[in-house]
């Protein structure tokens, strides 16, 4: 049975610590979430989440602009209309539909892949529970199983946490 505890904090360096505590215990950074009603800002190490989102970018660009490339090759070459003794397929004449095609492509995989990184389309995280935040203090959400709660909790308690719940997934 999956678990998950939530421990409020006041200030970013017990949430900090108590990230810590539970890293050091073999706890992957997916498995912790952090809700505030601003942006916090940790120091580098304590929940870094490795981002794909510029090589997303840069493949949906290519792949869109060679899509487009290829279509619009097919295109002139599927209805042939010679013109002036122009060729039939040329990239000076392609090159403004290839570079906007290429730059949707990339603004269509960056959206995709931030709405992926942010969890809105995981199915994971659509039944876990989201803590109501107090103004002025962050809540930190760790998923675990059962048997690890009562640590969780401990240790969210030992770092500063002046809250903490354990709300069950079946």
């Amino acid at each position: 049975m999956t678990v998950y505890v939530i421990g409020e904090f006041r200030d970013t360096a017990s949430a900090a610590q108590a990230i810590r505590l539970i890293r050091d215990h073999a706890v992957s950074g997916a498995d912790l979430d952090v809700f505030s009603e601003e942006p916090v800002e940790f120091r580098r190490g304590v929940l870094d989440r490795p981002s794909r989102m510029s090589l997303a970018s840069v493949l949906g660009g290519i792949s869109f602009g060679l899509l487009s490339s290829a279509f619009i090759y097919f295109a002139q070459h599927n209805y042939r209309l010679v013109t002036g003794g122009m060729p039939v397929f040329s990239f000076w004449a392609t090159g403004v539909i290839t570079f906007e095609m290429t730059m949707l492509g990339a603004i269509v995989a960056t959206f995709a892949w931030f709405l992926w990184e942010s969890g809105l389309i995981r199915k994971r995280d659509r039944r876990a529970p989201v803590p109501e935040v107090e103004p002025g203090s962050l809540c930190l959400r760790m998923r675990c199983a059962e048997d690890e709660a009562a640590w969780a909790s401990d240790a969210m308690r030992r770092a500063g946490a002046i809250g903490v719940q354990r709300r069950g997934e079946s």
